[in-house]
């Protein structure tokens, strides 16, 4: 930085990653969260002694505790009765005892598990109906898991640039859920957060919006005065438009969905692995006097598959009983049952996400790629065409909500003279063809993964 003094500072807290970045009118400087990385997950682990580890490490420990851990559940103690005994007789009185015992319920308490994950807990903020979240018996507020994040970023920024109370601090354009009060539930819980992380001062604003003042600070001889931006990451789909009046703009209209690369993952998961693990094969049961045949229950096992950080709840007999009858029947089905036990039993959902992370990236600069999982003996390949079918719905979504995001506006698409592409998910070519075929010649990419930390320095900085 220049030593000019005055500094302005930007958090981007995102569904699935976090960036921070500093200001000081000359130059800007995104902060190491993790070593060497300005980018850093968005996860809290909490192990049962309560201590916390955020971030990369927090994933690491995550994996290591649950990687070919049977879960094995424990009935809860849900309350407890006492009543006086006595053993004398009036001849040979006796002292009176006090006989105390324990009320289980379910089965519900996993007694092996070393600490739970928590990632895209920003996804809940508004939902006014989730308060707290159950941790090893102790009640947590969801500002409780949050807070360890930030302030890990905080501290991160303390070490770089010095102390500080204030910064803007970035938020979607509308949260997930469906409360028509959402956005003020999470913003008050995510300032209660910031404010427990050591940030006193702060100003909320709107990622899309920070990423157009990224793009127009790093670019301030760009012509054009209407700025239409997409920032499309992990949990959200954003939009903005901006009139620029000389250095100066306007805000004309913002809008959001809750689409994200998160979701497009999941589609990949569900669509391309699913019937590599048994969805749809029949299963053969010993019933009454019969011999029953149906098909398996795969659906009792999608939910917890397609949401990596609770997969290893699958690895108990409940679950796993029938995974292995199925896999003693034979069969040409019976690979893929084995593939399933092997993701369920050495806790490979994690590195399934990741493969299919790293599958989706190629495929936005290759022609087709192969999603290769040696664990499950999985080698898919698959065309660019092909994974655009398939997320067909999902792109028709991104096309609705950009055409909405006008009518807000009042504009056609002849009025936008510049269109702003940021965020991972805008790096797919579907959806910047899109873009290109709503504004031909007037699209431009711009840091699809810090633009919004930058931009939230710039305008605190510059007191927007």
């Amino acid at each position: 930085m220049t030593g000019s003094g005055r500094q302005g500072v930007g958090i981007d807290f995102g569904t699935t990653n976090s960036a921070a970045a500093v200001y000081d009118g000359e130059q800007l400087m995104l902060i190491p969260l993790e070593p060497q990385d300005p980018i850093m997950p968005s996860a809290t682990y909490i192990d049962r002694d309560l201590q916390t580890l955020t971030g990369q490490l927090a994933i690491d420990q995550y994996i290591r505790d649950n990687t070919g851990r049977t879960v094995e559940l424990i009935p809860e103690v849900v309350g407890e009765t006492s009543q006086f005994v006595e053993h004398g007789d009036s001849e040979h009185p006796a002292p009176v005892e006090t006989v105390t015992q324990k009320i289980y319920g379910a089965a519900l308490i996993d007694s092996g598990l070393q600490g739970r994950l928590f990632r895209g807990t920003k996804r809940l903020l508004g939902d006014s109906h989730v308060r707290r979240l159950m941790v090893f018996d102790h009640p947590f507020r969801l500002v409780a898991l949050i807070t360890p994040i930030l302030l890990r970023i905080r501290k991160s920024l303390n070490a770089a640039v010095g102390p500080f109370d204030a910064a803007h601090l970035g938020h979607p354009v509308n949260f997930e859920g469906r409360e028509p009060f959402r956005n003020k539930t999470a913003l008050t819980r995510l300032g209660e957060a910031y404010k427990y992380a050591g940030v006193s001062r702060q100003h909320f604003y709107p990622e899309p919006i920070a990423a157009a003042v990224s793009f127009l600070t790093a670019n301030p001889d760009v012509s054009g005065e209407t700025l239409f931006t997409l920032d499309f990451g992990g949990g959200t789909l954003d939009f903005c438009v901006l009139k620029r009046t000389g250095a100066y703009f306007d805000v004309v209209a913002t809008h959001g969905v809750a689409l994200g690369g998160d979701h497009i993952d999941q589609r990949l998961f569900r669509e391309l692995l699913f019937p590599l693990l048994g969805k749809g094969e029949r299963w053969k049961r010993r019933g009454m006097d019969r011999e029953i045949e149906t098909h398996f229950p795969f659906e009792e096992y999608e939910d917890l598959l397609l949401n990596w950080a609770v997969t290893y709840t699958l690895n108990q007999n409940r679950y796993t009983t029938a995974v292995f009858d199925r896999i003693e029947q034979g069969g040409p089905a019976a690979v893929k049952f084995a593939r399933l036990k092997e993701l369920i039993t050495q806790n490979l959902s994690y590195l399934v996400f990741q493969a299919i992370k790293d599958f989706k990236a190629e495929l936005s600069v290759a022609p087709e790629a192969v999603l290769d999982i040696p664990e499950l003996d999985v080698e898919i390949r698959l065309t660019r065409a092909d994974f655009e079918t398939l997320i067909a719905d999902q792109l028709a979504q991104v096309e609705q909500a950009l055409d909405d995001t006008l009518a807000l506006a009042g504009f056609t698409e002849q009025d936008v003279d510049i269109v702003l592409c940021t965020g991972g998910s805008s790096l797919i070519p579907a959806v910047r063809r899109i873009l290109d075929d709503h504004f031909p010649g007037r699209v431009v990419e711009h840091d699809p993964f810090t633009s919004v930390a930058a931009g939230l320095a710039i305008a605190s900085y510059r007191g927007w």
